[in-house]
């Protein structure tokens, strides 16, 4: 969806090339109890104001919260009889709200994320507070009484201090019929006066089933035999997303490199480093730098979990790691910083530890 003052040519952040966009998708692939609970809540004598939707990168929350924002646009009546007898948040395509936003966005759907930088060509590393400040005009135009409003953070991980601040104060004094979907990676690390006003809930990884679907409905692909399939669910866990930049590119070759290296840190082979790093961070192979992203994260939240058995130094070491190594990306993708080193940096840490 275009933004005022942006190129129309640039790509939308965290976009797949050759892949819908969640404003664009029709279908959400798996979360019916996720999407139950939110019918149910629409159509109850009280609703709450906030959403926080939980669940890793890639897992569907955008998807569930555009459809959840077209199913309030297109039925404003919570009581009225096309919301009760709905069996799921589904409008049809020919809808004049599914099509508008299909084609690009609705006045009454915010669409909060990372904006493009036209100075340095690449999109920011946070969501600034002048974008959570376009609530303000937002919610401050004129609508009809009956219309809603729909706010979507996306991800309240990417706010710095300043924004999460001004999100705060929004939700302290909501405006009246609106919504807030705020979208999480790690929904804990929010700030805890954002959680206690918003209602979360964390969506499922996606079953293996569940992304041999949605591979097809997406791009007509097929994973093979059931066990590259059952190699697939376990590395993408759960991420949709990550099923499909593991498939497109040298995913699953990272995945057991990782894993490989990653469970002996005292035994590291060198010059097997060096190689991966040189995958990872080869020219024009932006989905080997995702996968290795997402790959390294669920390696850190489980030795995480694993580690909390042994005490709180064990796991301490972790979380400073896994805090460590999410700064060093950022860092990389904001100032086009040698990703090699980033992966390097990893194991080399990985080891002091």
């Amino acid at each position: 969806m275009a933004r005022a003052n942006e190129p129309i040519d640039i790509p939308e952040v965290d976009a797949l090339p050759g892949y819908p966009l969640p404003h664009e998708r029709d279908r959400l692939i798996g979360h019916a109890r996720t999407e139950q609970a939110l019918l149910e809540a629409y159509r109850s004598e009280r609703l709450h104001h906030a959403w926080i939707l939980g669940g890793p990168k890639g897992i569907g929350k955008a998807t569930l919260a555009f459809r959840f924002a077209r199913f309030v646009i297109a039925n404003p009546d919570r009581f009225g009889p096309q919301v009760s007898a709905a069996r799921d948040l589904a409008v049809l395509t020919d809808h004049p709200v599914a099509r508008q936003l299909k084609a690009g966005g609705h006045p009454n759907i915010l669409h909060l994320r990372r904006p493009w930088d036209d100075k340095s060509k690449r999109f920011k590393a946070d969501l600034p507070v002048d974008e959570v400040r376009k609530t303000v005009s937002f919610f401050g135009t004129t609508a009809s009484a009956k219309a809603w409003r729909v706010c979507i953070v996306d991800a309240a991980d990417d706010m710095n201090i300043s924004s999460a601040n001004a999100l705060l104060k929004i939700l302290e004094e909501p405006p009246q019929r609106c919504l807030f979907l705020v979208l999480s990676h790690a929904p804990g690390r929010l700030l805890p006066t954002i959680r206690s006003r918003c209602r979360r809930l964390d969506l499922d990884p996606l079953t293996e089933e569940e992304i041999a679907e949605g591979l097809q409905d997406l791009s007509g692909a097929s994973v093979g035999s059931p066990e590259d399939l059952r190699e697939l669910a376990l590395t993408a866990d759960g991420s949709l997303r990550s099923a499909i930049t593991l498939l497109s590119g040298d995913g699953l070759a990272i995945a057991k490199g990782v894993r490989q290296l990653a469970d002996r840190p005292q035994q590291l082979d060198l010059a097997a480093v060096h190689a991966l790093a040189d995958l990872v961070a080869a020219r024009g192979q932006s989905d080997n730098w995702e996968s290795f992203q997402h790959i390294m994260q669920i390696w850190l939240h489980d030795r995480m979990r694993r580690n909390l058995a042994n005490g709180v130094r064990e796991a301490h070491g972790i979380v400073e790691l896994w805090d460590k190594m999410n700064k060093a990306v950022r860092d990389a993708d904001a100032l086009n910083l040698d990703k090699k080193q980033v992966v390097l940096d990893f194991f080399f840490a990985l080891r002091a530890a």
